[in-house]
């Protein structure tokens, strides 16, 4: 993701998430943590045959630990599998910046999100209330040790539909 890709990322975000989207702010600071020699992030979308900005997702990692701070698709590329590209996309990351585990948190409401995050091996470790404001929904911490050998591209199964907050599909991945 560059900074040119803020605004489309931000019409997307803001369809998906009308209650708590990201504000501009918060995707520019987190850019200018994914450049340079010490960055500490990697923000990625996906756009479709004709440039569209189908999909999104960024991981941040300090400590040896990594978190998906965002993982999101257009609801037109749902189950396509766009979803588990940029999880794998942010898990290759998070081995490039050598972390043990990677943590997310996912609405307690969304199962499709959950499913996709169980298929890629993470375990739910806990439980942070009234977590999603300003709708007051509580998250599941989940995490997934490094040395996980589950490889969830061999699955055959479809990705199941995400939810708003999830995933989705395009031709190309790039951050």
């Amino acid at each position: 993701m560059r900074w040119w890709d803020i605004e489309p990322v931000l019409e997307l975000e803001r369809e998906l998430f009308p209650h708590d989207a990201w504000s501009p702010a918060l995707f520019w600071s987190e850019l200018a943590r994914a450049r340079g020699p010490h960055a500490t992030r990697r923000y990625l979308v996906a756009e479709d045959g004709g440039g569209r900005v189908v999909g999104y997702g960024g991981l941040a990692a300090t400590g040896g630990t990594g978190d998906v701070q965002t993982i999101a698709a257009a609801r037109d590329h749902w189950g396509t599998g766009l979803g588990a590209r940029l999880l794998t996309t942010l898990l290759t990351a998070a081995t490039g910046f050598e972390c043990h585990e990677v943590l997310l948190e996912v609405r307690v409401d969304n199962d499709r999100a959950r499913r996709l995050y169980e298929r890629f091996g993470f375990e739910t470790i806990g439980l942070r209330r009234g977590y999603y404001q300003p709708g007051n929904v509580d998250a599941l911490v989940m995490r997934r040790p490094a040395g996980h050998v589950q490889d969830p591209a061999t699955d055959t199964a479809p990705d199941p539909a995400p939810d708003p907050a999830t995933e989705h599909q395009g031709t190309t991945t790039h951050g």
